[in-house]
């Protein structure tokens, strides 16, 4: 049985002891793929709970310190319904970036039923993974943290203790901007509040004393700058990403698009789950990504007869046929 030339960039390691079969997991059932997606990652966890917390001291700082004491009601009504709206759109993006499947590839596929399932042709070459003995799909990734191969994995980002992905990629985009917008907004907010308390007496601007005051605002000057710094940056390169319809892993790589490119708008609209509209900046609407059939896992060769059985065994039991890689 004569295979393809596997593609370069991938990096090929034959070794018998991860291409048994026998040795993987089948995967679960339907019945349990409905279950809520959770990486149980201890830096992950920790790294959440803190964005939880300094958006809730955003928060705080923003109503207590600055609002509440204002005089100018209608300022004070605006701002404050305007910063909670955004930070409670921020919260929502993270929770559903965080506790959706960014894509992970069915775990331990890679069985003599499912490959006999595939009805493979002569010359045809799939990819397994030796870690979560799976089948993999062309742009797919196996992420350390997750321990699952995800499609098109840009990178795992403990922030939202989550890998992102095909499909959770949007609400990661919507909490980076809305990161961003609440921090240049908090920003605004603490320059005139210091301007305002420079003119008024420091003890009738707020409701706490003048030292706690500045300490506390000069906690969310800080904290305002880092982020809206950083996720700016975020949501710049992910637009980017989606824009040129390459992960990060990708670019790192250097790899050359063997696939055929969704790029500019054409990108977002899949990205964000249909032609635009106010569901793109929506954290609870769904992305209805297509998912790759099961007979896109394999590298299509010319060939006119399905496997017989004798040429499945044979594929099973050699070690290239099933090619594998490290990432």
């Amino acid at each position: 049985m004569m295979l393809t030339p596997v593609h370069r960039f991938r990096d090929i390691e034959r070794k018998p002891e991860y291409l048994q079969p026998e040795k993987c997991v089948p995967p679960p059932s339907h019945a349990s793929l409905g279950t809520m997606w959770f990486i149980r990652d201890g830096c992950g966890i920790a790294c959440a709970v803190v964005t939880w917390m300094l958006v809730f001291y955003a928060d705080f700082v923003v109503l207590l310190v600055m609002l509440v004491p204002s005089r100018d009601y209608v300022y004070s009504v605006i701002n404050g319904t305007l910063f909670n709206t955004l930070a409670f759109l921020a919260l929502a993006s993270h929770f559903r970036a965080m506790l959706t499947d960014p894509g992970a590839v069915p775990k331990g596929n890679a069985t003599k039923e499912f490959i006999e399932s595939l009805q493979l042709k002569p010359g045809q070459v799939v990819y397994k993974c030796p870690k979560c003995c799976s089948i993999k799909p062309d742009r797919a990734h196996h992420c350390s943290v997750c321990k699952r191969c995800i499609r098109k994995m840009d990178h795992h980002c403990p922030w939202v203790n989550n890998c992102v992905g095909e499909n959770n990629q949007k609400y990661f985009v919507l909490f980076t901007m809305y990161i961003a917008l609440i921090s240049l907004h908090a920003l605004i907010m603490v320059g005139f509040h210091f301007l305002y308390c420079f003119e008024e007496d420091w003890t009738k601007c707020s409701s706490f004393s003048p030292p706690t005051t500045v300490i506390l605002l000069i906690l969310l000057c800080f904290e305002a700058l880092l982020f809206l710094i950083f996720t700016s940056v975020m949501f710049g390169t992910q637009v980017h990403s989606i824009c040129t319809d390459e992960t990060g892993i990708e670019r790192l790589k250097n790899q050359k698009p063997t696939w055929e490119r969704t790029s500019g708008w054409e990108g977002m609209k899949l990205a964000f789950g249909g032609a635009f509209s106010l569901g793109w900046f929506n954290p609870f609407s769904n992305v209805s990504c297509k998912s790759p059939a099961p007979a896109e896992v394999v590298a299509a060769a010319p060939a006119s007869a399905i496997m017989t059985q004798e040429e499945i065994e044979q594929f099973l039991a050699r070690d290239v046929a099933i090619q594998v890689f490290h990432e």
